[in-house]
């Protein structure tokens, strides 16, 4: 046992046996470097990365390679999952000096913890033009050893541009990017969008749920038919694929070939929270009930699968099973027809192009080869997935990361709240809520500081700017679900906290870390989506949701100050920035009061799928519930509103324009 075995992180307990003497990210692995005057190797993954595994079971457990890691280095190893603000500071090291990321990542760093060589997978030898990594450690040891003062000269220069990468370096404009922006971002979209297969690019690919979002909003505002097609045409592709898991629910993280057949396996929470949304929003656009099915698919897995005993859900399942690829996933004939029988495991096979051949390492992936439109075998398969996944249950599962991250936990509690509420399942709203009460109890601490991590009955670590953002987007989501006032109250305190402890003053925006947390040697701001929304756009569209519901400016001018700072971003590289682009037009379109005044929680539960039926993505949407509802002050957009005459009653504003007071038939024609 190295010293790993004290870790929370799965991730880090999975190299606890590796004959690497690793450290975790902390003081004594940079003294020790300092005393025995060797660079750091740090490695940072996450423990369903498949790639992570690879470098593992060639370098990690090599032990030559460990040895000579062990002489001449001082191994850090870093869960990227736990230490996000780590994992940003060095991706940009990696990103500057190999023109792409991803994971392992593999940085070597002086004593001052800067970054001086970096890159990602590397093969215990040479191959496919590649270098060994034994002959890149031996090239990093000779330098550092013959040619120290070259070595640090260019650490001082790698760490000058990651400084100025974290905090910008042109002077801050006063205005806001235009409107403008937003045509020009949907039209790039448009412009890299797939018309065959759906999605962005070429292989590999990823789903991009924020640029999704993006056309979703967007359609729904203008009934665009361009929007609603690329949207669309996406998601039936992915949910026809294979990155689509059609046994057990839920999608892969990426597909590596440009037809979402083939999945890189592992699943992550963040994906599928932000996935099953986007198809409710789908759902909302369109009204094609195929979309609120995939929803609802992608739920239940979650609900089913990932759920921690104290009501958190877990980061992620593994892309392998017994050191094997996809093993988990994968299907004959012989399997299929075992377990359903002759007729109907033909059938089966012949639907989702299961075949002796196979179309992955000799076995098949399940895809659908076409649409099922007969409603009657649409239901008959359904039984037969469930089949399915009761006999695959029975397989050796691939591993799980069950720590529970706030921020993603956050994404979970959203989904199935907004999915709840327009779909009429109230087990997800039950479901967000007991997940909620779960990180009000156990991650909020007495100062209003919510904690980034959980696991195994322990919560640590300060939490970082999404993990409030993506929070208090959850809250405002349970209120719009249950009409309980609140959540928003919840929501407004943790946006009082994220304001004092994230935002920069100077400069506008928010800071990934906050100011009581450990200090790096770059102090980073996200503006990127990746497979997440940044987190300034997060922060930023909560803050805009706040102020309209709760008449606080300071909230509206932060989030104006955010977008003032995040101009440059946007105006030169707006094409990674989906989701901050979706706040600038909230913050440019004309905006939208819709209040449902209800005699009680019955009615409120009657007329809510009605209510959000359709997605209105610049209205800010809230509820009365009985004479004197629970809201108080805090909802501001309440004021003065409630039920009249016992009915059911909505306000609705558009701009600085009231309508009359609506029941009845005129209520129903205005949500129509």
């Amino acid at each position: 046992m190295n010293r790993l075995a004290e870790s929370l992180s799965p991730y880090l307990l999975q190299h606890q046996t590796n004959p690497v003497d690793w450290f975790p990210w902390g003081d004594e692995a940079f003294e020790l470097a300092r005393s025995t005057d060797r660079p750091v190797f740090l490695s940072i993954g996450y423990a369903a990365c498949h790639w992570c595994h690879v470098m593992e079971r060639e370098s990690f457990e090599n032990t030559a390679i460990a040895k000579f890691l062990n002489d001449y280095f001082v191994c850090v190893k870093v869960d990227r999952e736990e230490r996000p603000d780590v994992d940003h500071v060095y991706m940009s090291a990696v990103q500057l000096m190999t023109g792409r990321g991803g994971w392992p990542m593999s940085v070597f760093l002086n004593h001052v913890r800067q970054p001086f060589y970096a890159g990602t997978y590397w093969p215990p030898t040479s191959r496919q033009g590649m270098p060994g990594f034994g002959q890149v450690l031996d090239a990093i040891a000779a330098a550092w050893n013959e040619r120290r003062d070259e070595v640090n000269q260019h650490a001082d220069q790698m760490n000058d541009a990651m400084i100025g990468l974290a905090t910008g370096t042109s002077e801050v404009t006063s205005a806001i990017p235009d409107a403008c922006l937003v045509d020009q971002a949907v039209d790039d979209l448009l412009d890299r969008f797939d018309d065959q297969e759906g999605g962005f690019g070429s292989a590999p690919k990823f789903p991009h749920a924020t640029d999704l979002d993006l056309l979703l909003r967007r359609a729904a505002v203008s009934g665009d038919e361009r929007l609603i097609h690329a949207a669309e045409w996406t998601l039936d592709k992915m949910a026809c694929g294979g990155i689509h898991d059609h046994i057990g629910g839920g999608f892969a993280r990426y597909s590596v070939d440009g037809r979402w057949l083939v999945p890189h396996f592992e699943k992550m929470l963040y994906d599928n929270a932000l996935l099953a949304e986007v198809y409710v929003r789908a759902y909302q656009v369109t009204g094609n009930e195929r979309h609120a099915d995939v929803a609802k698919q992608t739920l239940d897995y979650l609900c089913r699968e990932m759920v921690d005993d104290a009501g958190g859900f877990h980061c992620s399942e593994d892309a392998d099973s017994e050191g094997i690829e996809g093993k988990y996933y994968v299907w004959t004939p012989d399997e299929v027809i075992q377990a359903l029988g002759e007729v109907r495991g033909r059938r089966f096979c012949e639907v989702y192009d299961i075949t002796s051949d196979g179309n992955f390492e000799g076995k098949s992936i399940a895809h659908l080869k076409f649409s099922v439109g007969n409603a009657e075998l649409a239901a008959e398969l359904a039984e037969d997935r469930e089949r399915l996944r009761q006999v695959r249950d029975g397989r050796v599962h691939p591993s799980r990361d069950d720590k529970v991250i706030t921020a993603w936990n956050s994404l979970a509690i959203k989904s199935l709240a907004i999915a709840g509420a327009v779909l009429n399942e109230p087990r997800y709203i039950e479901a967000a809520e007991r997940s909620a009460k779960f990180v009000l109890s156990t991650m909020l601490q007495p100062n209003q500081r919510l904690l980034h991590a959980y696991r195994d009955g322990q919560p640590h670590l300060e939490g970082y700017v999404d993990d409030y953002a993506y929070t208090i987007a959850a809250f405002i989501a349970l209120f719009e679900a249950t009409g309980r006032a609140r959540w928003i109250a919840r929501a407004t305190k943790l946006a009082d906290t994220m304001l004092a402890h994230f935002e920069d003053s100077d400069r506008g925006g928010f800071y990934y870390s906050a100011d009581v947390g450990e200090a790096l040697i770059a102090k980073t701001k996200d503006w990127h989506d990746g497979s997440l929304i940044s987190g300034n756009a997060s922060a930023a569209h909560t803050l805009l949701q706040l102020s309209r519901l709760c008449d606080r400016d300071d909230f509206r001018l932060a989030a104006e100050r955010t977008l003032t700072a995040g101009g440059e971003v946007l105006d030169k590289q707006a094409a990674a920035c989906g989701g901050l682009i979706s706040v600038l037009d909230l913050h440019h379109g004309q905006s939208e009061q819709w209040v449902l005044a209800v005699p009680d929680m019955q009615a409120m539960q009657l007329a809510r799928t009605k209510f959000l039926k359709r997605f209105r993505p610049r209205a800010t949407i809230s509820w009365v519930v009985g004479e004197s509802p629970e809201s108080g002050p805090v909802v501001a957009i309440n004021a003065g509103r409630g039920p009249i005459d016992g009915q059911t009653t909505l306000y609705r504003c558009m701009g600085h324009q009231c309508d009359p007071p609506l029941t009845n038939d005129a209520l129903d024609r205005a949500l129509q």
